[in-house]
């Protein structure tokens, strides 16, 4: 056996560590007399794909990962358009409802309330204590667009993370997947004799509270190098945990901060594109939100930097977005309403309510229609219609998870535009010829920034995760398409590019995370952008075989 020394430098001084290992064969006998393993992926791959339903892949890639990461990792990395459906939404949404029913073998940690007090003993308990480097914390109350799914949803923890291993090469034992059960107000769940979580209705807020002050504490102290995303909380709790312990601790909320990222990125391409078309300046235009939950105002909020970065004022950005929640436009004389509603609420309308999307987009006469409703079939074919009046090339996001969730389907877009419409969705849609030409929908995936940005994060030791770093993540991404993605119109670039940008999005974070002085590897700041990147692609783990 030959062993690797390989240098890295700690607090200024350099040492030796011996590199990875690839697995070992197992010995004579205890396997055929010849197992190849370039073989072996064409075996697996093949095993995948005679699953008849997409939750039998699901739960066959979850053995396959569980048995044999490398090869699970290099199967993923090299299908990823195949995989990441499956893996990740939608397929995990399938999962998720039925996690007490597929439940194979423990993954993760799941803190319960009953666990109040002692959290820190449940947490000395994972077996990788020193070697933790990012977690993925949801309490399953509003798991996709699917609802209160309880500890079911511990397998949208256990999907990010895959995408981390797989997108920004976190290796795979720095993850921890965390699932904290607080109840569930879901009664099928309830009345499940094989639901695993407790038996109980969510507790409130003083409480909640309570344990999850001690939860931050504690996690900050048995994993003292942790980042930690927060996952699919409900709306309000969304909201009120990022704004408790951004400051204190290294944390973002994906639903929150990772979707207005990249629907931020989208946007800035597709806005190039229908200022093309039209002629008009890209401050001119004005976007509508359907759909005002934690996700579409964490989207609002960073769709402003779309205007700033044009040189408008903050007051000027935030008078070119208009939401719309179940009772319609939201505007101040309509009445009480949600805290994180209020900044976008309009302050230059005092009519009547206006309900009707129709009349909405006829009132505010918009560039840009993005849903978050999870509401399916909200922009059917009068409402794209109504966009192909105004614009050229109107821009429409539906952006909501899972795909039957979506407000509209890619081919309803297309044909109801005739061809023009920009289209960026949550969840995949297969592309479309039209007259001629191969149409290819844009997918607004979050799976294109929380991995570049949390290994970016984690290289540099942030001690917090500044709004500047989620912005850096954004342009990194909007900027990283070839001229090959480029002349096709594309608003992403191929997912299969996802390990190079990852790559270069973790710099660009790591370079804001200097900027805003939260960086605690300082030895980063003196290295020319070329050189960081190489340091960066090579900090990323990858399978060996």
């Amino acid at each position: 056996m030959t062993i690797i020394l390989t240098p890295y430098w700690s607090n200024g001084v350099q040492k030796l560590k011996m590199a990875p290992q690839p697995p070992p064969k197992p010995k004579q006998g205890l396997a055929p007399p010849v197992l190849d393993n370039d073989v072996h992926s064409v075996r697996c791959l093949a095993q995948l794909r005679s699953k008849e339903s997409s939750l039998e892949k699901y739960i066959y890639l979850s053995a396959l990962k569980h048995e044999n990461p490398d090869m699970f990792y290099k199967l993923c990395l090299n299908n990823m358009a195949e995989f990441t459906p499956i893996i990740y939404t939608p397929v995990v949404g399938e999962a998720c409802q039925k996690w007490s029913h597929i439940y194979r073998r423990p993954e993760g940690m799941y803190i319960s309330i009953k666990d109040k007090g002692k959290i820190r003993s449940v947490l000395n308990n994972w077996p990788k204590l020193d070697d933790a480097r990012i977690a993925v914390v949801t309490d399953g109350s509003r798991i996709l667009g699917l609802g209160d799914l309880g500890v079911n949803g511990m397998g949208i923890s256990v999907g990010k993370l895959s995408l981390y291993i797989a997108g920004a090469g976190i290796r795979p034992h720095s993850t921890v997947p965390i699932c904290l059960d607080f109840g569930t107000n879901t009664q099928k769940y309830l009345d499940d004799p094989l639901y695993m979580g407790l038996r109980q209705r969510r507790i409130g807020d003083d409480e909640m509270i309570e344990f999850m002050d001690e939860f931050m504490h504690e996690m900050s102290v048995a994993f003292p190098k942790l980042l930690i995303q927060f996952e699919d909380f409900s709306t309000d709790h969304a909201f009120m945990w990022l704004e408790r312990f951004r400051n204190k601790y290294p944390l973002f909320n994906d639903d929150i901060q990772g979707t207005g990222a990249v629907v931020l990125s989208g946007f800035i391409n597709a806005a190039k594109l229908s200022s093309e078309a039209s002629g008009k300046p890209l401050t001119s235009h004005r976007i509508l939100f359907f759909g005002a939950g934690s996700a579409g105002v964490g989207v609002a909020m960073q769709l402003m930097s779309f205007f700033t970065l044009q040189g408008l004022s903050e007051k000027e950005a935030r008078e070119r977005i208009w939401l719309v929640d179940s009772q319609g436009l939201i505007f101040d004389a309509r009445g009480p309403m949600a805290e994180h509603k209020k900044y976008f609420s309009r302050r230059d309308y005092a009519g009547p309510p206006i309900k009707d999307i129709l009349d909405i987009i006829e009132y505010v006469k918009p560039t840009a229609l993005l849903g978050l409703s999870t509401i399916s079939n909200a922009f059917h074919a009068g409402v794209i219609q109504a966009m192909a009046t105004l614009n050229p090339r109107p821009i429409i996001f539906p952006l909501s998870n899972p795909v039957k969730l979506s407000e509209c389907s890619f081919q309803d877009a297309v044909q109801h535009t005739d061809g023009q419409v920009l289209f960026a969705s949550g969840s995949p849609f297969p592309e479309m010829e039209w007259k001629g030409k191969m149409l290819y929908p844009g997918q607004g995936n979050n799976m294109y920034i929380f991995p570049g940005l949390g290994l970016g994060a984690i290289l540099a030791r942030a001690t917090s995760i500044t709004d500047t770093m989620v912005e850096a993540s954004s342009l990194g991404l909007a900027e990283s398409l070839t001229p090959d993605e480029r002349s096709a119109d594309l608003l992403y670039p191929r997912i299969e590019r996802i390990r190079d940008i990852g790559a270069l999005i973790a710099k660009e974070v790591i370079r804001a995370a200097q900027k805003a002085g939260v960086d605690r590897s300082t030895d980063l700041r003196s290295m020319s952008d070329e050189e960081l990147l190489a340091f960066v692609s090579a900090k990323m783990w990858s399978p060996m075989f």
